[in-house]
């Protein structure tokens, strides 16, 4: 692994805890924000691959475990990490890592619509995989209730930043790629 790699794996961690200074929009009847960090891993997967994302997103988890307040409202600690929505968070590594790899294997074919349906389906389909099952487990309810509870209302939201993130993926492809010829296998 490269210094540079290094420090894009670093900046997208940091731009995560920046994700997370927006303030959140709460929704009193679950008592769970509505943040900007679930764009993150969305951007990470689509910006710098399947690794450098998955790792970003690791060491953002790294930080919050040790105690740092990045996650939305200012929360971080182990705490943060073993709650009923914590499921959640650990998603945005395996989201990061599923959107990188789509993103690697479409790249030379990469557009708005295809960026948006890897984050579809990474930022949304993958975190809730996670999510709604933990939520669940934790909660004694079954997946359905779980489902409704802890997702249906932030699909919206989600389906949002999927586009935003889709925009600025394929922006930066254009600009500044960040995904190498040597990162890209054809499919």
């Amino acid at each position: 692994m490269s210094t540079r790699d290094i420090v894009h794996i670093a900046l997208f961690a940091a731009l995560m805890a920046v994700l997370g200074v927006f303030p959140p929009l709460m929704i009193p009847a679950i008592g769970v924000p509505i943040t900007a960090q679930s764009m993150g891993p969305m951007l990470a997967g689509g910006i710098l691959g399947a690794r450098r994302g998955g790792l970003s997103m690791l060491l953002f988890v790294l930080l919050v475990a040790v105690g740092l307040p990045l996650l939305a409202g200012g929360r971080g600690g182990i705490g943060a990490l073993v709650g009923p929505w914590s499921g959640f968070i650990y998603g945005w590594i395996i989201s990061a890592v599923v959107i990188g790899w789509l993103t690697e294997r479409f790249w030379h074919r990469l557009s708005f619509v295809s960026a948006f349906a890897f984050a579809v389906v990474g930022g949304i389909g993958v975190v809730y995989g996670v999510g709604v099952p933990w939520f669940a487990a934790m909660s004694g309810m079954n997946l359905g209730a779980a489902f409704l509870a802890s997702a249906v209302a932030f699909i919206p939201g989600d389906l949002i930043k999927a586009g935003m993130a889709a925009l600025v993926v394929v922006t930066v492809r254009q600009a500044y790629p960040l995904i190498t010829a040597s990162r890209v296998r054809d499919v």
